[in-house]
């Protein structure tokens, strides 16, 4: 919290002082960040920004959205939280830490919109109050209104680094805002290809938690997974056929007609085809599908070249299962860019629920039978 004490301040910027106000008369040495909005998945700021951009090509904005900020990068709090440890001093600290740049909610808003490749237009609008803009963000974004009106209040106030000694003291040269938001993207791909979607399922293994899918950060996810009595090596083969004259195992007809209607749009359609029909190689066109990843016997990983608002992937992972059998895991992934996008995955996940059930049922079936 950058902002001036002396200032009257929002209930959520007075209740950050005192917090270190209480832990100070505890008696105990404390040392004491106060920062600007903090950015990276994860973070609510961040979280509501990306929100609202995300959904609204035209957005409506009050006049002191524009306040002066400091956005600080969460992996240089980070930094600093583990250098305190180390700091030489038997005092309690206060440091003001901030990003490389000043920016405002607006700014960050502008440059999440170019780095995800949106156009986005900004209507100022002098007269809408905090109160009114909360009620705003809570049809927009609900799953922060509880907590977006207490954000708002404290936005008129202006959080940049008065006292630049975080600076003198320690060994960090906090990234810009744009570093900030690039990191935050980059983080999120990583993170995403660690998580096992699996083992977010029910115990059953079949249901998403949530209509539409499981949301991780921008993403949409809808995975399943089957059990069957052959060994990976068998499990994978139909797997491995995919597409082509092989065909995609459930509702073949559905499969061409969306070929054909990418190619109206000008998309690749599904005559391509695939070059080998019995293995798979990365770089491979497969209908309108792209390999981009590749095990035998363990991963097949299709990155989608149809006409599409977002960027989307179907993956197939097998794993050996403890009594000789195998585990075939499906995972549809869906980033979404902008409204339209995000409408685009609801319209179609009626058509999901017939589709990709069917699809790993049948290749289950297929593999027990070969």
């Amino acid at each position: 919290m950058v902002a001036d004490p002396e200032e009257k301040l929002s209930d959520h910027l007075k209740s950050r002082l005192e917090v270190g106000d209480f832990l100070r008369i505890s008696g105990i040495q404390v040392i004491e960040f106060r920062a600007s909005i903090i950015l990276g998945s994860g973070s609510l700021s961040f979280e509501m920004i990306r929100t609202l951009v995300e959904r609204l090509p035209v957005m409506i904005i009050p006049r002191w959205i524009r306040m002066a900020a400091q956005p600080i990068a969460i992996e240089d709090v980070l930094a600093y939280l583990m250098a305190a440890i180390e700091l030489k001093t038997e005092k309690n600290e206060i440091f003001e830490i901030g990003g490389a740049n000043k920016m405002s909610y607006q700014g960050i808003m502008k440059e999440y919109a170019r780095q995800r490749g949106l156009r986005r237009i900004m209507i100022p609008m002098p007269v809408l109050t905090p109160k009114l803009s909360s009620l705003w963000l809570g049809l927009v974004t609900p799953l922060y209104a509880r907590v977006g009106k207490k954000l708002i209040d404290s936005i008129k106030h202006p959080t940049v680094v008065r006292d630049k000694r975080a600076l003198e003291v320690f060994n960090i040269r906090p990234k810009s805002t744009k570093h900030a938001i690039s990191q935050a993207l980059c983080n999120e791909e990583r993170e995403f290809a660690e998580t096992k979607w699996s083992d977010a399922l029910s115990a059953a293994g079949n249901v998403p938690r949530d209509w539409g899918g499981i949301r991780f950060g921008n993403r949409i996810i809808d995975a399943r997974k089957v059990k069957v009595n052959v060994p990976p090596d068998k499990a994978f083969t139909p797997i491995r056929r995919i597409g082509g004259e092989c065909g995609w195992y459930y509702a073949n007809w559905l499969w061409n007609l969306r070929g054909f209607l990418d190619l109206l749009v000008g998309g690749v359609g599904v005559r391509r085809g695939r070059r080998d029909p019995e293995q798979a190689y990365i770089g491979d066109a497969i209908d309108f599908w792209r390999v981009q990843a590749y095990e035998p016997n363990k991963r097949l990983r299709l990155l989608a070249e149809m006409k599409l608002p977002a960027r989307a992937w179907l993956t197939f992972d097998v794993e050996p299962d403890r009594d000789g059998g195998s585990i075939i895991h499906q995972t549809v992934e869906y980033d979404p860019i902008g409204l339209w996008g995000i409408a685009y995955w609801y319209l179609v996940y009626p058509l999901h629920l017939f589709i990709f059930p069917g699809m790993i049922r049948n290749i289950a079936k297929k593999a027990e039978t070969n």
